[in-house]
């Protein structure tokens, strides 16, 4: 299936969701702490979205077993939470999407557990610089590739490296429509020819790590992390482009 742009409605809904979205996070950061679990962050989740009335689609559409992922210190995507607790200086991402009234909000941070390292701190920095600069790109008439060009030259200037098996995406009734935005350019990434139009809804997420870009899945079948377990960081936005420019959809 191609490109779908949406409706000021659908965007509209696509907000709604969002905003559920980003309520989850700011929760979730108020009680990110030594000693909490990962499941304790999973049912702050839970509650939030239950009482926005959304539903969490991560198990809807492809069978995760959680409203949410929590990925700690080496693990880059898709940590299943449970009885695992955070120590002082993990770093742990929460990536959260959820359905209301049809259509989904998906939105990730990484969060400082306690007191991190400069190195963490620097990490966690640029990774969100990353987004910034991908968002501020995001315009009507600019090629989708522009996304790919800067989160990989200001990821690899500061001296870290791009994920490159897991890309962004378009969203609306689906979580993973078309199309998909990678974070770097070259062989197997963003390559010109796909222009940004009002109405385009997309999902821009860099996963940064310190080390190698290379990616191994754990035993779970569902957890990924660095194949030299080095630190990575993720940050991601659920954007609409509109007449005139972009509108961030994953804010509380």
């Amino acid at each position: 299936m191609g490109i779908i742009c949406k409706s000021r409605r659908e965007i509209d809904l696509i907000r709604e969701a969002g905003r559920v979205v980003g309520t989850v996070l700011v929760e979730i950061e108020k009680i990110v702490a030594p000693g909490v679990t990962t499941g304790e962050l999973r049912d702050v989740a839970d509650e939030v979205i239950r009482s926005n009335e959304g539903s969490p689609v991560f198990q809807q559409e492809a069978g995760f077993p959680a409203s949410i992922c929590t990925s700690i210190n080496e693990q880059i995507v898709h940590g299943v939470p449970g009885k695992t607790r955070l120590k002082e200086g993990d770093i742990v991402s929460v990536d959260v999407g959820v359905r209301k009234r049809g259509y989904i909000g998906d939105s990730a941070r990484t969060f400082p557990v306690g007191e991190i390292s400069e190195e963490d701190a620097r990490l966690l920095e640029v990774t969100k610089e990353c987004l910034d600069r991908a968002i501020d790109v995001a315009r009507p008439g600019a090629d989708l590739s522009e996304i790919g060009r800067v989160v990989q030259g200001h990821a690899e200037s500061n001296g870290y490296s791009v994920v490159r098996e897991f890309v962004g995406h378009g969203v609306g009734e689906k979580l993973h429509e078309a199309p998909q935005v990678p974070n770097f350019v070259g062989f197997g990434g963003a390559r010109p020819g796909t222009v940004l139009r009002p109405g385009m809804v997309i999902a821009v997420e860099p996963m940064v790590n310190v080390g190698t870009h290379k990616v191994k899945k754990l035993a779970d079948g569902w957890t990924v992390i660095t194949r030299d377990r080095k630190r990575s960081a993720h940050f991601e936005h659920t954007i609409a482009i509109v007449d005139g420019g972009v509108e961030i959809m994953t804010l509380p």
